[in-house]
């Protein structure tokens, strides 16, 4: 089973960061945390890596609902959508796909809820 949704997109970096970011918006997510993996391997072990970006992305009223059924789901939490460049000079999109992650928790009440939010990162992928 796959664990992601993935797009490769010739736009550059930035404006590919900043499309994710737009449709996320459009689809209830807001941005909680943002990881620059470039720099943050650049500050802390002294190498060079590509452009590689992780955001974590939320959407309050179905991660609201998500713990309402389940108290640990914070584990889970955010959805991480990761972008980077390829090696051929692309952009690559990938973005968490909730259902294999609930897999590992078999709370059958979580499905629907992961489904819609399956759904909405689906779209989001697909529109960039």
């Amino acid at each position: 089973m796959t664990y992601t949704f993935s797009k490769t997109t010739s736009m550059d970096f930035n404006s590919a960061v900043e499309k994710v970011k737009e449709e996320l918006k459009k689809e209830g997510f807001g941005v909680l945390t943002q990881i620059d993996v470039k720099d943050t391997l650049k500050k802390k072990i002294d190498v060079d890596f590509k452009k590689y970006l992780i955001l974590g992305a939320c959407n309050p009223q179905l991660a609201y609902q998500a713990l309402q059924k389940e108290e640990k789901i914070g584990v889970m939490l955010p959805c991480n959508v990761v972008i980077f460049e390829t090696d051929e000079g692309d952009v690559e999109i990938n973005a968490v796909d909730p259902i294999a992650s609930m897999q590992a928790i078999q709370n059958p009440n979580l499905e629907p809820i992961a489904k819609q939010v399956q759904e909405k990162l689906k779209l989001v992928v697909s529109r960039i």
